[in-house]
């Protein structure tokens, strides 16, 4: 029996994965973002959080297809546990990225259900395909015929004004008929007109009871939670529910809360920010000569004292100089300097 095969036939189909480390980072995940969860980003998290699963930005089944690869696709191997998110509705296009994907080397593919700007929903993919289940189901089950890794779903509870949780877990029902091994709720409606995607990510309530119900009544079901997580009691607080919680822009403004409930989770104890910073020395010099701009990497760090003495004056010296020419590891020992400083005062 294929590993496909397993999958399908296991009430829980990520329980049939012998990468254990994959399957213990069902608990916590840092959500796919557009512009930001780049590969330099992904790497400073691993730092943050050994344990947790990352997802790539969303990149779509075409870009895969005819794109360059090395720059869509490429991956530092501390990464893993990785799982890519694409974009799409051509059931063979996403079966070819989901094969390219697995050729790679990611541990999962995620299909993207829930992304609601308007370039998406002109070009016929994220949040608008609720409204398409049975689609989407034609291109989980593409992927999944494709590819030994799992296939999963990322999606809202509905569009615009749909209120029915029915229609909400039909639409889930059909996608786990179809090989989708997970399912991950941003527990929210996306407004497809009248909303940027900003907006669309603050304004619409928040259902958690939705996410709950639905693994409650199927409990065999993974579901991952994602939306308004921001702090490692909120984080806790849900994975009383549910499988995992995925956390989207409390992980990026402010990362040191990934360590932080990762340490809540595991029992280790927490680490100063300077010490884990300090980690991603190596992996910052060798992309310095490779060429990388340091700009490219230090947008990613900016949050790492957030609201922390000294915290601003990290930011502004790192985005003050960051982008200048020559710009090197100096620049971060100058921001810590700063830091250190400010925060012997206050203490």
């Amino acid at each position: 029996m294929t590993a496909t095969e397993q999958r399908k036939n296991s009430p829980n189909p990520l329980s049939s994965r012998e990468n254990s480390r994959y399957e213990a980072s069902l608990r916590l995940s840092v959500a796919p973002m557009m512009d930001w969860t780049d590969r330099h980003c992904r790497v400073f998290h691993r730092i943050l959080t050994p344990g947790a699963r990352l997802y790539t930005e969303m990149v779509h089944a075409n870009a895969v297809i005819h794109g360059d690869r090395e720059r869509l696709l490429g991956f530092d191997g501390s990464e893993q546990p990785l799982a890519l998110q694409l974009g799409g509705s051509d059931p063979a296009a996403l079966a070819q990225a989901a094969r390219i994907a697995a050729d790679w080397g990611y541990d999962e593919v995620n299909l993207n259900c829930g992304c609601p700007s308007d370039r998406v929903l002109a070009g016929r993919f994220g949040a608008c395909l609720m409204r398409e289940p049975e689609l989407v189901a034609e291109c989980v089950a593409a992927m999944v015929a494709a590819v030994d890794i799992p296939v999963t779903v990322k999606c809202r509870l509905g569009v615009d004004e749909d209120k029915e949780y029915a229609q909400f877990a039909a639409f889930v029902d059909r996608q786990v008929q179809a090989g989708a091994a997970m399912v991950v709720v941003h527990a929210r409606n996306a407004w497809l007109k009248g909303l940027s995607p900003k907006e669309n990510r603050e304004i619409p309530p928040l259902r958690y009871d939705w996410a709950y119900r639905l693994k409650q009544e199927r409990p065999g079901l993974p579901v991952v939670l994602n939306g308004g997580i921001a702090s490692v009691a909120d984080a806790q607080a849900h994975m009383q529910h549910l499988d995992g919680v995925m956390l989207g822009r409390a992980a990026y403004h402010d990362p040191y809360v990934l360590h932080a409930l990762e340490a809540a989770q595991t029992g280790a104890p927490l680490r100063p920010r300077e010490a884990l910073l300090r980690e991603l020395r190596p992996y910052v010099e060798a992309q310095l000569a490779g060429g990388l701009s340091l700009k490219h990497i230090s947008k990613h760090l900016l949050g790492l004292f957030h609201a922390q003495p000294g915290g601003r004056a990290f930011r502004q010296i790192l985005s003050e100089g960051a982008h200048r020419p020559g710009a090197n590891w100096g620049l971060l020992e100058q921001a810590l300097q700063v830091t250190r400083e400010q925060a012997a005062r206050v203490a």
